[in-house]
């Protein structure tokens, strides 16, 4: 299983930077690059628990469809996304929120692990761990950016 782990420091509410982080539309923004769009179940607006999301997004030169759900969520202190259907074993990605000192602490935990044994093992080592984590910092930055523009 591999983890990653990043913290971004937010000026703005806990609540503003909490709703950005759900939002599909915002995600959609943030993912550009990778032509990321929502095609199933909650396909704009805000996410809540129990809800579905399908995105599909051109990563490693090919289309690939990730569909995940809500599975928990405490308002405005955390969610947690995973994996129903997908090209990972196991997917799962920790959203948690604090406001300390009139800024927004967000932790990121992904936990992940890869199919087809120890290729996919090679395969995380060589290049996914890079990818999915500047894929977070793109996605962070962006979220980041619209929270601080809508305080």
């Amino acid at each position: 299983m591999t983890t990653i782990t990043l913290i971004t420091v937010i000026k703005a509410p806990i609540q503003l930077v909490f709703d950005h982080a759900r939002n599909i539309d915002t995600h959609q923004d943030s993912a550009a690059k990778s032509n990321e769009i929502a095609i199933a179940g909650t396909t704009s607006g805000l996410i809540n628990k129990g809800e579905t999301v399908t995105w599909r997004g051109k990563h490693f030169g090919i289309f690939l469809q990730h569909q995940s759900v809500i599975s928990q969520m405490k308002q405005p202190t955390y969610f947690i996304d995973e994996q129903l259907k997908g090209h990972f074993k196991n997917f799962k990605h920790q959203h948690f929120f604090e406001e300390k000192d009139s800024q927004t602490i967000m932790k990121d935990l992904m936990q992940y692990e890869t199919p087809y044994g120890i290729f996919g093992q090679i395969f995380d080592k060589l290049a996914l761990k890079k990818h999915l984590t500047q894929f977070l910092i793109e996605r962070n930055s962006h979220l980041k950016l619209v929270s601080e523009k809508s305080k």
